[in-house]
């Protein structure tokens, strides 16, 4: 293609000067010249050249013969679609979550799954189904008699959450020292409450 337009801007000038065009051959490689070649040449006419001519200065073809090769840019890679609850789950959820026979605990729980599942639903946080998975466990936990595995199954959800949204770890941090704080506040009520009770010698 560049030995076309460089032809063609040549036979634009040589047909002024009526010089003769030379078409040379030399080990595979076709070039130009205003006088034989070394290797095999053939004289060419301006006439005989000259469709050549045009379409070798079409700008089309000449930007496209010294245009740089440009690979097409890769598509973006997109996001992980975020998996959330559906409304009729959130609805069992809420539904749950207001039921009397949970104790404090256990209601917050329920309370701020079905929260996080309503921001997961705005786009918050990057959660997959095994994520809910673990949700829906700790929802069910919730009904056993022990408190040991009522907690243990509350801190297995909530580790989650907070590894899925960022957001929600710096909440659920925050209210876990608040309860530490309530706890050690109750411990220390019930030291003194015995302590006073304590008869004195």
């Amino acid at each position: 293609m560049w030995s076309t337009v460089c032809l063609g801007l040549w036979l634009s000038q040589g047909s002024a000067w009526g010089q003769q065009v030379w078409k040379c051959d030399e080990a595979g490689q076709v070039r130009y010249a205003d006088r034989p070649c070394s290797g095999a040449s053939e004289p060419l006419s301006a006439r005989s050249l000259q469709p050549n001519v045009a379409d070798g200065l079409r700008p089309g073809a000449a930007r496209a013969a010294v245009a740089p090769a440009i690979e097409p840019a890769s598509a973006p890679v997109g996001r992980a679609a975020n998996v959330c609850p559906g409304d009729s789950e959130i609805r069992a959820m809420e539904t749950r979550g207001n039921s009397t026979t949970f104790g404090d605990e256990e209601r917050q729980f329920m309370q701020d799954e079905v929260r996080r599942a309503r921001q997961c639903r705005t786009g918050r946080g990057r959660y997959t189904e095994a994520d809910w998975a673990i949700s829906r466990e700790a929802q069910a936990a919730q009904t056993r008699l022990s408190a040991r595995e009522r907690r243990e199954a509350r801190s297995r959800a909530e580790a989650m959450h907070a590894a899925a949204d960022a957001d929600e770890e710096d909440r659920i941090a925050r209210q876990q020292m608040a309860e530490d704080r309530l706890r050690l506040a109750r411990q220390n009520l019930r030291r003194n409450q015995r302590a006073a009770e304590a008869p004195s010698k």
